[in-house]
């Protein structure tokens, strides 16, 4: 099992590695010679970039890192050094590609092109389990906290800065930016299968009681949990949880760490109505309503 867990995170490194190059290049090769912004801190770095001349692997590595701090304490630890791993993968190869020759000047082929290859890279780093954007960070925690939903607090960042770039370098160029964004999440879409897309698990397992807990105390997700019975296994505890694509990774882990053999389906979720009940305060030894398979959680959600 720890050989298992040992290889599955080496090629979580590797895939992390590839991704965090591609979207390098992209960056360097395609947008930069351009003009043309990428959203969140990356966005924000060309900008600066711009303005002032300072290298834009600098500026990423430094506009990243109050979201780690910041994010450090609230996201798990996997997530979170998989995520500065990438930053700064990202960053090197950033100064690197910086130093080679464009690959474009046309800014219709450096919209399509980049917009494609950055949404491969971007994909290939969120699959494995990583983060390059700074301000996924915060809308993932700003979900925990008050509800908001993940997709639309990253589209909101984006919004401001686009139009930021659009007094700073034209409204041509904040156009040209807001299609490569739009053509990048949507390859992002195909790379890491459902960018805004909520998603449901249901595990079947014999460890009920400490995925459920893990669960809770790592993610903040409350579950449903429920009896069944296979028809060759015999009788089994089912747990189900709603989560954000950001939490995915994470629950693979939680759950490969306790029971190896559970079986987990994972679902898109195409629209939820309620309210998701998240953990507010630190699990103690008294509040046992996430564990106890007794006692039912009502599942309620959001996006």
């Amino acid at each position: 099992m720890l050989k298992n867990n040992y290889i599955r995170k080496v090629v979580d490194f590797i895939g992390i590695t590839v991704g965090a190059i591609i979207a390098a290049f992209a960056i360097e090769e395609f947008l930069v010679p351009c003009t043309i912004l990428d959203g969140g801190v990356v966005g924000i770095g060309i900008m600066v970039n711009n303005l002032t001349g300072i290298p834009l692997s600098i500026l990423t590595v430094v506009f990243n890192i109050p979201f780690l701090i910041v994010g450090a304490r609230k996201m798990g630890k996997m997530f979170i050094a998989k995520s500065a791993y990438a930053m700064a993968i990202f960053s090197a190869f950033l100064e690197i590609f910086a130093q080679m020759k464009n690959a474009t000047s046309e800014y219709l082929l450096a919209v399509c092109f980049g917009g494609v290859i950055l949404g491969i890279g971007v994909g290939l780093v969120i699959r494995f389990g990583g983060c390059l954007d700074g301000t996924e960070t915060v809308a993932i925690l700003l979900n925990k906290r008050f509800k908001f939903p993940v997709g639309q607090t990253v589209l909101i960042f984006n919004v401001i800065i686009f139009s930021v770039a659009a007094f700073i370098f034209g409204f041509d160029r904040a156009m040209y930016s807001l299609l490569t964004y739009f053509i990048t999440s949507k390859v992002l879409d195909i790379v890491e299968s459902g960018m805004d897309k909520t998603k449901s698990a249901m595990i079947i397992t014999n460890d009920a009681k400490e995925i459920s807990e893990q669960i809770y105390q790592h993610l903040g997700r409350t579950v449903t949990i429920m009896e069944g019975e296979g028809l060759v296994s015999g009788k089994k505890t089912i747990l189900y949880c709603v989560l954000t694509r950001f939490e995915i990774q994470e629950l693979k882990e939680i759950i490969k760490n306790v029971d190896s053999s559970a079986f987990i389906a994972i679902s898109d979720v195409s629209e939820i109505i309620g309210t998701h009940m998240k953990k507010t305060a630190k699990l103690t030894n008294n509040d046992k309503e996430p564990t106890e398979p007794k006692e039912k959680t009502a599942e309620k959600a959001e996006v």
